[in-house]
Order: C-alpha cells, then sequence, then structure tokens
C-alpha cells in the first residue's frame, strides 16, 4: 500500500445505536431497553462497568448534564465510580 492510499482509507463509523451487552444488563433482556425511556439505568450501569467502548459511546449520546445528574443522585454507583465521573463530568 502506497502513502497515498493509506489517506483515502475512510474513517471506522461509529453507531448512534450501541449494542448493549447483556452481561452488563444480566438482570433485565438488553433487547428491550429503552435508551431513552432507561437512560438513567444505561448510564449507572456504563458508569460502573462499561468497557471504553460503551463509556466513548455513552459521553456521545448523553449530555454532560445528564451524566453529571446520574452521578450525582445515583445510589447504584459504587463509591470510586461515582467520585470518577463526578470529577469527569465537573462544570
Amino acid at each position: 500500500m502506497k502513502k497515498d492510499d493509506k489517506s483515502k482509507e475512510k474513517p471506522r463509523k461509529i453507531p448512534n445505536k450501541m449494542i448493549l451487552r447483556q452481561s452488563l444488563f444480566w438482570d433485565v433482556d438488553a433487547k428491550d431497553i429503552d435508551l431513552e425511556k432507561d437512560a438513567r439505568y444505561v448510564i449507572e450501569r456504563i458508569m460502573d462497568l462499561g468497557m471504553d467502548d460503551e463509556v466513548k459511546w455513552m459521553r456521545r449520546q448523553y449530555s454532560k448534564e445528564k451524566l453529571r445528574d446520574v452521578a450525582e443522585k445515583s445510589r447504584a454507583l459504587s463509591p470510586q465510580s461515582k467520585n470518577l465521573w463526578l470529577l469527569l463530568t465537573k462544570k
């Protein structure tokens, strides 16, 4: 491959709709989750247990204000996750 050919490669598209891992949502069927209605639940799970690609998707999907609101009010997050997300979403 020539140098010029590399610059012509298309960037990988990241989907707007994430396929949720069943192991992240072990207590429900991941197919039944509504990303808007169940936003707090989805955000809590990803904040606490999500992998890098899930966290990146979450940060694109939901506003910084929404993420901060969940981090402030959540009783489900571990103390470590809560502190991390409060720092990451600081105003």
